[in-house]
């Protein structure tokens, strides 16, 4: 039980820190950019909150019970990371040359989404023990 616990907390903290990353790198004035970083931003509070919410969950709640409530804000913090990379992708082809590429922030933002992803359905499943 330690060893999936400790593997649970890795995967939603690395899924942190793969949206902060890629939350961070650039900051622009126009309209869609700031609809993508405020959908970036939203993901991390989710994933931020989803932690915190699994850590009182683990002292709080009875013994076979579900992780839901942390499910659902991490399987959110995944929609959110997905509808900004998808309009990233969408508006994007404007302003990106063909020899360009989209940068690491992006791959990093596509990584980040099953990362969450799976984290928040393992989190549905998974049931408290002693």
């Amino acid at each position: 039980m330690l060893i999936l616990l400790l593997g649970i907390i890795f995967l939603h903290i690395s899924a942190l820190v793969l949206l902060f990353v890629s939350t961070t790198v650039s900051v622009s004035k126009t309209l869609w950019i700031q609809v993508v970083q405020a959908l970036m931003i939203l993901s991390i509070i989710f994933s931020f909150l989803s932690l915190l919410l699994f850590f009182c969950q683990l002292f709080t709640l009875p013994k076979g019970g579900r992780f839901i409530p942390t499910g659902i804000f991490q399987i959110l913090a995944s929609l959110f990371v997905m509808s900004g990379a998808i309009i990233y992708t969408l508006m994007s082809p404007d302003w990106v040359n063909v020899g360009n590429s989209f940068g690491y922030a992006y791959i990093l933002a596509w990584v980040a989404f099953p990362l969450a992803l799976i984290s928040g359905l393992i989190y549905a499943v998974l049931r408290k023990r002693e």
